[in-house]
């Protein structure tokens, strides 16, 4: 009696399927299936075990199925159907929780389709010392009054002491309104010669991607946007200063001061061109600027920055060896004097895009923040 209401059930579960779908197709008869009230629904469920243990058919059972290649075929479709959660939009894939990373962030890479601005691309990479200190394998340009002392320099280096307290960088840009040579079809509304107030496209842009980086490593950035050589270019660095003055003296914990520039390299007929990396030729040169005094003034911290920028130097170098061009040592003070940790950082030329830009501000800040955090 027991095989012959197994055998009877089966029968009409075929029946049942067979008169819902209305197809011998497997994948209609799953999307009936999935109607998990429906009479051949539970009639099946019910003769695979789905209300029960799960067991193997009885032999009976299994004997009539098998006359039906649609539900010998649909056997293990259905149960796995079954076992997995439905959600109200009929996706059955379930979301992955993504857990935080806390390992160092991997390096970025530039991007390898920035458009092409048709500017004559150069990279300034010294080869022999002549006209240069050489500091650790550092090339220095100095073009101040001072005489550099290498051998100190290079058995003194500079020390890292990272606060706790936050925030720790401070990036602002003196002549934040420096823009670049745009791509066709990405121009922006100029200000002067590869200048804007529209600080989606200047030098403060880069800051942004600098500020980005910079945080993704854990540490705490005050980036001021403000524009302080616009509308009025004289006297910018007297406006950027007492900004700085205000903001170190809020934030005591700042120890890392970035003031954010572009430089601007052009020929005897003022045909500009663009600086970019060998090994990255995507990614615009960053060149590292230490004042030294200015207007009568100097200061003593400008060793400890030289210092600075050399450690920032040599961790760059070492996975990019022509991003960063020679370290300028010069005569303006460049507000460089409140920290140890001020530099003045030109991210490409003139003739750079701003793409090349942020690819090579990308690359510096994640040397910067590794020499900083020491990882």
């Amino acid at each position: 009696m027991r095989r012959l209401f197994a055998l009877i059930l089966s029968l009409l579960t075929l029946w049942a399927v067979v008169i819902t779908v209305g197809s011998d197709s497997v994948a209609s008869a799953m999307a009936a299936l999935r109607t998990r009230s429906s009479l051949p629904t539970v009639l099946l469920r019910w003769e695979l075990g789905d209300y029960t243990s799960r067991d193997a058919l009885s032999a009976v059972t299994a004997l009539a199925i098998g006359q039906s290649p649609l539900l010998m075929a649909s056997r293990t479709a259905v149960l796995q159907l079954w076992s997995t959660p439905e959600s109200s939009d009929g996706n059955t894939e379930q979301p992955q929780e993504e857990t935080p990373s806390k390992e160092t962030p991997a390096a970025p890479t530039p991007e390898t389709t920035v458009a092409d601005n048709g500017i004559t691309a150069q990279t300034i990479a010294p080869v022999s010392p002549a006209g240069y200190d050489v500091i650790n394998g550092v090339y220095v340009k100095n073009t101040s009054i001072y005489t550099l002392d290498a051998a100190a320099l290079a058995g003194s280096p500079y020390q890292v002491t990272l606060p706790e307290e936050a925030p720790q960088v401070l990036i602002v840009h003196t002549h934040g309104s420096e823009a670049y040579t745009m791509p066709p079809g990405q121009e922006y509304t100029p200000s002067g010669t590869c200048r804007t107030a529209d600080t989606n496209y200047s030098v403060v842009r880069v800051g942004d991607e600098i500020a980005t980086v910079l945080s993704s490593y854990g540490l705490s950035v005050v980036h001021d946007r403000s524009l302080y050589d616009d509308p009025e270019y004289d006297g910018a660095y007297t406006r950027s200063l007492d900004s700085i003055a205000s903001y170190v003296e809020k934030y005591p914990s700042i120890t890392y001061i970035l003031d954010v520039h572009r430089d601007a390299i052009e020929d005897a007929d003022g045909h500009q061109y663009k600086l970019v990396s060998t090994e990255d030729p995507s990614a615009a040169q960053v060149s590292l600027v230490i004042g030294t005094s200015g207007s009568g003034q100097s200061h003593d911290l400008w060793q400890e920055n030289l210092k600075f920028a050399l450690s920032v130097q040599q961790t760059i170098t070492a996975e990019h060896p022509t991003l960063m061009r020679p370290v300028y040592v010069r005569n303006s003070r460049y507000n460089q004097h409140f920290t140890t940790g001020s530099l003045l950082v030109e991210v490409g030329a003139a003739g750079n895009s701003l793409d090349e830009a942020l690819n090579g501000a990308r690359l510096f800040a994640a040397g910067l923040a590794e020499t900083i955090t020491k990882k």
